[in-house]
């Protein structure tokens, strides 16, 4: 059942969101006369024009790139002159104090009112001949920065080391390992080496350890891992449980993110990527955005999904990209057995706007999540970023899940996840009334 204080404080934050919002229209109301409905206004326009300019920007060369930057620089800077020039600028601070206090105290409200359910963690008993993977180049040498190896050799681990200088089999190694007694299989890199020795963890039916030496660390971000000491990971061989994970499948071949296809995937696999990361993309984007390039056909569970001109598909959904939904980098589950589906298509500086004002609800931007995803294009191959690897698949291209799938051994004492609630208005609304409702496992919310 629910807790009688957390409802409490989850009406009382819902009140505070609804007084916020309230005074935020009131300022802008009472401002009428004296600017109010120009600032809502001109807000609103500043917003569209930047989009717009950011679209010129990215998918043009030239005179046309050097306006569009100008533009998305000078919109919000116009906004802002307009409001100091004409008296309105308190008027427009109030009313967004008002409305940032709104989103705060809604999201607050609506995460104490239905917290999120963690992952079932089952005690685990410590592994005995742990074989620990580690790349000491990733994440710009974090392996020796942090004292990976000897800590985890101070454990009774043993350690391989890859070499830098030669492309080594990862997969491979981990299945010698296995073949060798391994009753752990560990790594410590980036989210591709990652997903490739959990494949071979999970085929065995072995624990997973992540140790977060990446540059980025999103599958530790969401396993609710301390990213900023990777150290800290290893004291899942003394002190550890056991979380079921799903898995994701493109192809045969395990993620344990995301797999892009279109704009990013393209821009990854030049060679040139890893070096200029910026540069790259910006010298390719308007051949990749342009009308002439081959878009991307998906069937998302029997329903058709055409000329998209990027696709990712996650292991399990993201949190909604609306702008108001906050994290959209962020995983709340890794168990629902679900796939995160996104699909863009924008072809104009007016379908940038109108995705930068509607958010998902533009026309230009399809989010969902399915059981299965078929990829296909006229042509016979295509490029796939599978966790960041650039990879190239021929069509069609099948993602799928394998619900818990992967054992992954985590510390017990570790910050957890922590995801901003997406804010669903008309929950809102309900629990601020005191309107409660029972959910399917015998628990009220609003």
């Amino acid at each position: 059942m629910a807790r009688p204080r957390g409802d409490a404080t989850a009406r009382l934050l819902a009140r505070l969101a609804v007084l916020a919002a309230i005074g935020a229209a009131a300022v802008l109301m009472r401002a009428l006369g004296q600017g109010g409905l120009l600032i809502a206004g001109a807000g609103l326009l500043g917003l569209m024009v930047c989009a717009a300019g950011l679209w010129w920007f990215l998918a043009h060369r030239g005179a046309v790139r050097l306006l569009g930057a100008l533009t998305a620089v000078a919109a919000p800077i116009g906004v802002l002159v307009l409001f100091t020039q004409g008296g309105l600028w308190l008027t427009a601070l109030v009313s967004s104090l008002c409305w940032g206090g709104t989103l705060v105290c809604a999201r607050a409200a609506l995460r104490v009112s239905s917290p999120e359910r963690p992952i079932r963690a089952t005690a685990a008993p410590r592994p005995v001949r742990p074989v620990l993977i580690m790349n000491p180049k990733s994440g710009g040498g974090k392996v020796g920065r942090f004292g990976l190896v000897e800590r985890a050799e101070d454990l009774g681990a043993r350690v391989i080391m890859l070499d830098p200088a030669v492309r080594p089999d990862v997969a491979a190694l981990a299945r010698r390992a296995v073949a060798e007694g391994a009753d752990l299989l560990g790594v410590a890199g980036g989210d591709g080496t990652q997903a490739l020795v959990a494949a071979v963890a999970a085929e065995h039916d072995l624990p997973f350890l992540v140790i977060c030496a990446g540059t980025r660390n999103h599958f530790a971000m969401d396993l609710g891992l301390d990213r900023t000491a990777p150290v800290r990971c290893l004291d899942a061989l003394t002190d550890g449980e056991e979380l079921r994970v799903d898995l994701g499948d493109v192809a045969g071949r395990a993620f344990v993110n995301t797999v892009s296809f279109g704009v990013y995937a393209d821009v990854v696999q030049r060679p040139e990527y890893r070096d200029d990361k910026a540069g790259t993309a910006l010298s390719l984007m308007p051949d990749l955005l342009g009308e002439e390039v081959r878009r991307l056909d998906a069937t998302i569970d029997g329903t058709a999904l055409s000329s998209q001109q990027a696709l990712l598909v996650s292991n399990n959904p993201y949190v909604s990209p609306d702008e108001f939904a906050g994290a959209g980098g962020r995983r709340p589950r890794l168990d629902g057995g679900e796939l995160g589906v996104l699909g863009i298509r924008v072809e104009s500086a007016a379908q940038a706007a109108d995705l930068a004002v509607r958010g998902s609800q533009s026309t230009g931007l399809t989010v969902t999540t399915a059981q299965r995803v078929e990829v296909t294009s006229a042509a016979g191959e295509i490029a796939v970023a599978v966790d960041g690897e650039a990879l190239r698949m021929p069509t069609p291209v099948v993602c799928s899940l394998r619900p818990g799938a992967l054992r992954v051994l985590v510390p017990r004492d570790r910050p957890g996840v922590v995801v901003p609630e997406p804010v669903n208005w008309r929950r809102l609304l309900r629990l601020a009334v005191g309107r409660t409702e029972r959910t399917p496992e015998g628990e009220t919310r609003a």
